[in-house]
């Protein structure tokens, strides 16, 4: 075990802030054995905060068609082989139905950003959901809108929403999106969700293509300052229809070491352990929760659309959507000490 590192961990869990210098030591230098350490801090101030429980969130991919051209994702605007789907308010709404009868009280709408889903189109759907399960909360994830399209998102009853800013490094954005995208707008988006009263989630792909060690550090210290609710920390995983085809996965180590970081630095953050991370490796799901995380998506999409939602190749698909298969999704998680709970699971403000 690194003395130094040790030496930043035990800093950041007293003081909640490192310097941007500080976070590069210690993701530059961290071994197995501040892996473990860190992992033993995370868990005992997750356990301390939420107990054993891990919130269930139902995901319904609404749309794979996408106005952008972002250079990592396979569901880009650039993407000829992309076979494009667009969920109707009855097919979503009928999602809704099937995960609430599981036991599932927050749906996921995430998608593409796709001009069909107007202000007024997700509007509509959102307060139907709130109108039929009054006791649920709906989080979003639809990208980058305006101010006055947040605030009637906001009204209409959404809960949270997701928008990783994917990195705080200007350059290193220009090398992931196209010339139309700017980190400044991404940003500015995100200070929109927070000031309306979502609660708001960033996040980033451990390992995407040119990230360094310096660019996970200034991750770090805007993930401190900005103060999320959420924050999404997955693997790059590559797609072979995109530019990136042939560039590496990110860390298993290193995602499940920020996981445990962010934890130690945000104690009541809500963390998923990813999908991404699932693919990576088997058990890595359950690894993310082992570390930190206490919140995992399964699936509720349809089957006629859980093939075309591909950000990158080889997508896990467990089936977790179905009664059979929650069920021992559950028997998974209480083997390993947690256990999943019927809970809209929201942040806990103190």
């Amino acid at each position: 075990m690194s003395k130094t590192v040790k030496n930043l961990i035990d800093k950041l869990n007293i003081q909640k802030t490192l310097s941007p210098d500080e976070y590069h030591t210690l993701v530059n230098e961290f071994d197995k054995d501040d892996l473990s350490y860190a992992k033993e801090l995370a868990v005992g101030i997750r356990k301390s905060v939420y107990g054993t429980s891990v919130f269930i969130r139902g995901l319904i991919e609404i749309t794979n068609y996408c106005k952008n051209g972002c250079l990592y994702c396979g569901i880009n605007r650039a993407n000829k082989n992309c076979s494009r789907y667009r969920l109707s308010k009855e097919e979503i709404l009928s999602c809704c139905e099937y995960g609430y009868e599981l036991g599932f009280r927050t749906f996921v709408m995430q998608g593409g950003e796709d001009n069909h889903f107007t202000d007024e189109v997700v509007c509509d759907i959102v307060s139907e959901i709130k109108s039929r399960y009054p006791d649920c909360a709906v989080t979003l994830s639809l990208g980058e809108r305006s101010y006055e399209s947040y605030k009637a998102l906001y009204d209409s009853g959404a809960d949270r929403y997701l928008l990783r800013h994917e990195t705080a490094d200007s350059e290193h954005y220009s090398k992931l999106h196209p010339s139309d995208l700017t980190l400044e707008n991404r940003m500015e988006c995100l200070y929109n969700l927070k000031r309306i009263g979502f609660q708001t989630g960033c996040g980033i792909m451990v390992g995407s293509p040119y990230q360094t060690s310096v660019h996970i550090a200034k991750d770090l210290k805007f993930i401190e300052e900005f103060d999320p609710q959420m924050c999404g920390i997955g693997p790059f995983l590559p797609h072979k229809d995109t530019v990136f085809a042939d560039f590496d996965k990110g860390s298993f180590d290193l995602t499940l070491f920020l996981l445990s970081i962010i934890r130690i630095m945000k104690p009541r953050i809500l963390l998923p352990s990813t999908t991404a991370l699932g693919t990576l490796r088997e058990g890595g799901r359950e690894m993310g929760i082992l570390h930190g995380a206490n919140v995992i998506m399964p699936n509720l999409s349809p089957e006629t659309a859980k093939d075309k939602y591909m950000l990158y190749d080889n997508k896990l698909r467990t089936g977790l959507e179905s009664a059979k298969a929650l069920e021992s999704l559950k028997k998974q998680i209480s083997s390993i000490g947690y256990n999943i709970v019927t809970d809209r699971g929201d942040y806990k403000r103190n």
